[in-house]
């Protein structure tokens, strides 16, 4: 099976008090372009990231959640002096934390930092299509002029989701992934 795949930059999360505290009392993100999976969208808004060495800034995502959560590539996260761990979205519990600031403040998280485990959102029929289950584990072979095969790739399997495989920047440039790249996925 063939599968697009999307390269994921560096990105936050943020419960509905994180954007008051970020952008103000009452605030709501502004929707700046749709993404790939059904109802996320990339917001107007960005914060700076503030690590023990440095700082880098990123766009926050909607729509709000129940967890604050900071996405970054291992590049980003040596750069501003952060350990990341390699986990699923949503998997935060005894990860590093980070401070975050925007226009009206600023927050220090306990945790929530992130690389993101590489990963693939299929419907249950492209997953039954495919012979592949929800948390199953496979390898994706991108044919580019830097030709990889990642290992370790989590399937995630949701009616609520698109077709599409994500990797972050590091990724993506180990593989001179740019422009439009499918994956074969390799159960």
């Amino acid at each position: 099976m063939k599968i697009l795949v999307e390269t994921s930059a560096r990105h936050v999360h943020l419960t509905q008090e994180a954007v008051e505290t970020l952008f103000g009392a009452g605030h709501e993100l502004t929707k700046k372009k749709d993404l790939s999976q059904p109802g996320q969208f990339a917001c107007a808004e960005k914060v700076t990231i503030i690590g023990e060495k440095g700082q880098i800034t990123a766009s926050v995502l909607g729509p709000v959640r129940t967890a604050n959560q900071v996405e970054l590539s291992l590049t980003d996260a040596r750069t501003v002096g952060v350990r990341a761990l390699v986990r699923e979205s949503g998997d935060i519990a005894g990860t590093a934390g980070i401070r975050l600031v925007g226009p009206a403040g600023e927050i220090e998280l306990k945790e929530g930092v992130i690389a993101a485990q590489r990963h693939i959102h299929l419907t249950p029929a492209d997953a039954a299509a495919a012979g592949l289950a929800d948390k199953q584990i496979v390898s994706v072979k991108l044919d580019t002029p830097r030709p990889l095969t990642f290992g370790g790739v989590v399937v995630r399997v949701s009616e609520k989701f698109s077709a599409a495989m994500h990797i972050d920047t590091d990724e993506s440039n180990a593989a001179c992934a740019s422009g439009e790249v499918y994956g074969e996925i390799l159960a």
